[in-house]
């Protein structure tokens, strides 16, 4: 059965950030992600979550200085301890929240260092973080991003993250699939889902061209959404959309696909 879980820091942001648990909550779901908590004291959050019954779904670990440009730092050679400190961060979070998976943005590679040696940072800042998160009882997830929306992303294709969550030799590693940055990179999302099920743990959607919700776009969400039922998805599916309007009234998606 589909769950889907409002990602806070897409929707509803006609009202402030610690008003949209109660939108999402109003709104039907039941469980909710954003990109990250640590602008807000993390028993404020959780008082948000109880209040409303919600359920934390997933959030990142610390990605660098957000509104300088980083979109992660795991990749990044010279930042191995602001990613380890980030780690120990990520976990006090999660715990307070209940939250029991966290994604890893990789980062954009340096333009100054040599490939392999971007690459086997990654592997053992990962290898670290399963570690640390498996001892936690947290899932560790990464996930490819189009290089269209985020040029200079290290990790973009599917095949590149099973490829590393295989050379950390880690139990506690895996895929978050969004389906619109792996629409833009490579498609063929029903068989790649189906191919590698046991390694996703969390699955992303907006339709495109835009980025908005189901139904704006190229993607056959109704198709993809009871294929993901018909194969036995586990897991939740984030909303991680961009509204075209106020979000409310673009939440007749869900019943338009089923869900």
């Amino acid at each position: 059965m589909t769950k889907l879980a409002a990602n806070l820091t897409m929707l509803y942001n006609e009202v402030d950030f610690l008003d949209r648990f109660e939108a999402a909550a109003q709104s039907g779901f039941s469980g909710v992600e954003y990109l990250f908590p640590y602008a807000y004291p993390k028993e404020q959050l959780g008082e948000k979550l109880a209040q409303h019954k919600l359920t934390q779904v997933l959030h990142n670990l610390p990605a660098g200085d957000w509104a300088a440009g980083d979109r992660g730092n795991a990749c990044q050679p010279h930042r191995v301890g602001e990613f380890q400190d980030g780690v120990g961060k990520a976990i006090e979070y999660a715990r307070a929240l209940g939250c029991t998976q966290l994604n890893c943005l990789a980062g954009i590679a340096p333009k100054d260092v040599a490939p392999d040696k971007i690459r086997a940072t990654l592997v053992a800042n990962l290898r670290f973080a399963a570690e640390k998160l498996g001892a936690a009882r947290i899932r560790l997830l990464i996930e490819p991003i189009n290089t269209f929306d985020i040029p200079g992303f290290y990790l973009s294709r599917t095949q590149q993250a099973l490829d590393v969550i295989r050379d950390t030799g880690s139990k506690n590693l895996f895929l978050q699939y969004d389906i619109y940055h792996m629409q833009r990179m490579e498609g063929e999302l029903a068989a790649t889902m189906r191919a590698h099920l046991g390694q996703i743990a969390h699955i992303q959607l907006a339709d495109n061209p835009g980025r908005n919700e189901p139904g704006t776009g190229e993607i056959n969400y109704r198709f993809l959404l009871g294929f993901l039922d018909q194969i036995g998805y586990p897991g939740w599916i984030g909303c991680e959309y961009k509204p075209k309007g106020k979000t409310v009234d673009g939440l007749g998606w869900r019943a338009a696909h089923g869900v």
